[in-house]
């Protein structure tokens, strides 16, 4: 048995005794450490991402996936929203980790390990791998976010996406949640260069790969977004117009 799938099996546990609601009120000011990347702390106001773990319904003790984990902004957000007795897999493609992160000379392998170790995050578990190559077993978690990356996918290749979205079908306990965030885009427009999709897109291919589409916020909308412009336009100041949808696999956990 590998050290991962010993560690799946021992979140499971965990979680079917002790997961509960989250208390967003005590989230934040956990969020407000001096622990915490100061420069992710900024990004709080537009992110809401306490607000968005609520609409999504996570609960402590949750065992969450989290694709593309990047510098790892999300990730400290969903370490400390599952406690100690959650686990957060952190995922990154090679490729991925040499990346620089968002406007800095580091890496966001390098950035996620920085948060990680200040941030004392020991319910974390980096998962250094394509996400077809997790080597996570079926049905192993309760949670997973795709914050930001699904049109990466679906403007390379709607099928890729779809692949993608099978993967994580897979790995979803049934009655599980995936949270998909993403910058909306227009009809018309060359959203493959600006980085931007379709909400209609998304619900199309996470239909099809067997989600249901649970519910939907405008809680990252922004009217004064303009979509002709890329989601890495210093002009837009990271203010880009962006959908949430609540999916769920269909069955019970």
């Amino acid at each position: 048995m590998t050290t991962l799938l010993r560690s799946v099996m021992a979140a499971a546990l965990l979680y079917c005794a002790s997961s509960h609601a989250l208390d967003p009120q005590a989230l934040r000011e956990d969020l407000s450490g001096s622990d915490r990347d100061i420069a992710d702390r900024m990004r709080d106001d537009a992110r809401k991402p306490v607000d968005v773990l609520t609409f999504l319904e996570l609960q402590e003790g949750m065992t969450v996936l989290e694709v593309y984990a990047a510098g790892g902004y999300y990730t400290f957000v969903l370490s400390r929203a599952v406690g100690d007795n959650g686990t957060v897999y952190a995922q990154n493609s090679p490729r991925a980790l040499r990346y620089d992160e968002d406007r800095t000379d580091i890496t966001q392998g390098d950035a996620l390990a920085g948060k990680i170790e200040q941030g004392r995050l020991t319910n974390v578990i980096r998962v250094d791998r394509a996400i077809q190559d997790t080597e996570l077993p079926d049905a192993s978690v309760d949670f997973i976010l795709v914050s930001q990356i699904l049109h990466d996918y679906y403007n390379g290749s709607p099928a890729r996406a779809h692949g993608l979205l099978v993967e994580l079908h897979r790995l979803l306990k049934p009655g599980g949640i995936v949270g998909i965030i993403d910058h909306t885009g227009a009809e018309g427009n060359d959203n493959r260069r600006l980085h931007r999709m379709l909400k209609t897109q998304a619900i199309e291919a996470v239909t099809r790969a067997g989600f249901i589409v649970e519910a939907e916020s405008d809680l990252l909308a922004n009217p004064d977004d303009n979509p002709r412009r890329s989601i890495f336009d210093p002009l837009l100041n990271r203010g880009t117009d962006q959908f949430l949808l609540r999916l769920r696999k269909p069955g019970v956990q």
